[in-house]
């Protein structure tokens, strides 16, 4: 297997044929309501019965206690404390500045109210998508957060769980998206939605934006290697290909400054893909998105890598701490071979719901800040805002906004039984 020399271009446009059918389910559902969203859920997904999961069941207790080992409940506690350990760290904090002049200003944290987890179903669910969306959300304090799943198994609500989800509706596809967005009679109206979905859900988040919040549109997953002469080819071809299992528009690319390292991280990939179960999907990933580029110096690899701006970086070089630095736009990164990153995707801490086709050089990763707003107040006393009105009635007026000027130059009017001089 030959990892490519260049990289083709994804197009990730959505094509007109995606946007018009997602535009007409969401007005459908807007109009219509549930009626709607039954009418898509039996159309897509098969499924005719309520919308609404109990929690509280009994029966769905125990269901999902004989589905899901303890082992695995364990693993999901200890990602959970995991995560949580990293997420505590971004709370916001509402602040205020009282001047002795009589003058109050701040800013109030709050977290949004209702927020909407969109998750896969069905052969494509993924616990790990729970956790890292709810749980920086119960972080916030978000009060109401509903997990949104197609056809949830035993692992996903053992997740919901586990981190705190408040409920569970059985409703997938872009029907999910506009129920979420718009409310129906049975489904309130949600102010975030956020987690991964196919073409179509993320067709939806992007037209339902501004209507809702949401985390991102999310593109293929994207894994950028950076790696001098001694790093482990073994490690590199591992991790290349952890990626582009996902899907065969992944890219997984390799930045070094050793042709021989290429060589051997090309064998490598011969080697271990015959071991794995998506051989296939790996091998169009690579073929199409994969590159190997050869490099003079690390320097030139973090300009590039910079450029790019992947979704996972790796840093597989001698002392990968004193490079960081050197490293502007990444969504996440990893640093030293025993750093890889799948131990992101579950267990280290940090969220791997990230930005993609190079939007990591002006967004985050999800976390504790995406589930929170921010409101500015201030106060002042009638002598500070006299001290103002006059540069204030100017500016007013120079934008041509007289009703502006009018509203401090009222303040100040003499009035029947005021002394007061304006």
């Amino acid at each position: 297997m030959r990892l490519n020399r260049e990289i083709k271009q994804r197009n990730l446009d959505d094509t007109l044929e995606i946007e018009s059918v997602v535009r007409e389910i969401l007005s459908d559902v807007r109009v219509n309501g549930d009626e709607a969203v039954r009418k898509y859920a039996r159309k897509f997904d098969g499924y005719e019965g309520e919308f609404l999961l109990d929690l509280s069941s009994d029966s769905l207790q125990v269901g999902v206690n004989e589905d899901v080992d303890e082992n695995f409940i364990r693993i999901l506690e200890r990602a959970k404390a995991q995560i949580e350990g990293f997420h505590k760290n971004q709370l916001g904090e509402s602040w205020e500045i009282a001047k002795e002049n009589g003058v109050v200003m701040g800013q109030i944290v709050r977290p949004i109210n209702r927020v909407a987890i969109y998750v896969p179903g069905g052969t494509a669910a993924y616990p790990s998508t729970v956790l890292m969306n709810a749980i920086p959300a119960k972080i916030a304090g978000v009060p109401e957060i509903a997990m949104f799943c197609p056809n949830p198994n035993a692992e996903v609500i053992a997740a919901a769980r586990v981190c705190g989800v408040n409920k569970i509706y059985k409703i997938g596809g872009v029907q999910a998206i506009a129920a979420a967005a718009f409310g129906t009679e049975s489904i309130p109206k949600f102010d975030k939605i956020v987690g991964p979905g196919n073409a179509f859900v993320a067709t939806a988040k992007r037209i339902v934006y501004g209507e809702v919040d949401i985390d991102m549109v999310a593109g293929p997953s994207e894994i950028l290697v950076i790696a001098d002469e001694n790093a482990n080819p073994k490690y590199i071809a591992a991790d290349l290909m952890s990626q582009a299992e996902h899907d065969k528009m992944a890219s997984s690319i390799l930045l070094t400054t050793s042709e021989e390292l290429i060589n051997e991280v090309e064998r490598e990939l011969d080697t271990q893909i015959n071991k794995l179960v998506r051989k296939d999907i790996i091998e169009e990933s690579l073929k199409n998105f994969g590159a190997a580029i050869l490099v003079s110096s690390l320097d030139e690899a973090f300009e590039l890598s910079n450029e790019i701006a992947p979704e996972h970086l790796e840093v597989l070089v001698d002392e990968p701490m004193k490079h960081l630095p050197k490293i502007t736009n990444a969504g996440s990164i990893f640093l030293g071979e025993y750093t890889p990153e799948p131990l992101g995707d579950y267990m280290s801490g940090t969220n791997h719901v990230l930005p993609t086709g190079g939007t990591a050089k002006f967004y985050s990763p999800l976390g504790v800040y995406s589930f929170v707003k921010f409101s500015s107040y201030s106060y002042y006393p009638r002598q500070e805002l006299s001290k103002f009105k006059d540069d204030v009635i100017e500016f007013a007026t120079k934008e041509g906004l007289d009703a502006h000027a009018n509203s401090i130059k009222v303040r100040f009017q003499t009035q029947v039984g005021d002394e007061a001089n304006g």
